[in-house]
């Protein structure tokens, strides 16, 4: 449902951000994407949603490639960047149904939507408010409510969890259980191996724009006995040199 094949960016003449990498989430999976800051998440995300051409390779949401048929690949994912700060000068309730307008989502479903997910964030009483005033939790759960709001099959997440609150964290967590459960697909990126053992079917781990890892957290974790996931994670990425040196 959500394929990367052989993606690759170049910035400049020869910088490789992102490096041959390919990968495929199926229905049904909720799978991790985890690497260091800088490793290239952020950039292999972008090339999926189809914010950045990529330089070789190509990617397919639902079936859909993202640089030859975007409007079909994007009416196919939700996608939540790793920077809730855009168009602050909207209240929440307006950014979400500017986001409803763009996916042509009917006034009653629109409505049931909101209703539901704002509960499920307790965000329903600040909705009219400008996002400007709102903390950056607030935001990112507005930007949840906003992408999920065409209910689209493959789920593209950045960094979701950031800045929420525990309820918060542990909601959106339930509803990618959920969303998986009903056989589409999530992918999500994040630093913290703890996050994706308890929550997803697999990881993938990449440095550098190299893929380092992809399979089960309990696979990983057989490979490399005696060591607890951090240590494995700063074995494996060079975390600690880089932080030695």
């Amino acid at each position: 449902m959500i394929k990367a094949e052989n993606l690759t960016m170049i910035y400049g003449k020869d910088f490789k951000a992102v490096d041959s990498l390919s990968f495929e989430i199926k229905p049904g999976e909720i799978v991790g994407f985890a690497g260091p800051n800088g490793a290239g998440k952020t950039t292999v995300i972008k090339m999926l949603t189809g914010i950045l051409k990529p330089a070789g390779g190509r990617a397919l949401i639902a079936g859909h490639d993202i640089v030859k048929d975007p409007l079909k690949a994007k009416e196919s994912f939700a996608y939540v960047a790793d920077n809730p700060d855009i168009l602050l000068q909207l209240s929440g309730i307006e950014y979400i149904n500017y986001i409803a307008d763009l996916y042509h989502v009917p006034a009653k479903k629109r409505k049931e939507r909101v209703e539901q997910l704002a509960a499920r964030f307790d965000i329903t009483d600040s909705l009219g408010m400008p996002m400007r005033d709102y903390s950056h939790g607030m935001r990112q759960k507005t930007m949840v409510i906003a992408a999920l709001i065409h209910e689209p099959p493959a789920w593209i997440l950045d960094e979701p969890m950031t800045g929420l609150d525990p309820a918060a964290s542990f909601e959106l967590k339930k509803m990618m259980r959920e969303h998986a459960d009903k056989g589409n697909a999530v992918l999500f990126s994040t630093h913290v191996l703890e996050v994706a053992e308890k929550l997803c079917d697999r990881i993938i781990i990449i440095n550098h724009g190299h893929d380092l890892y992809q399979g089960t957290v309990e696979e990983l974790k057989n490979a490399h006995p005696n060591e607890d996931l951090e240590q494995i994670f700063i074995t494996m990425t060079g975390g600690l040199h880089e932080k030695l040196s």
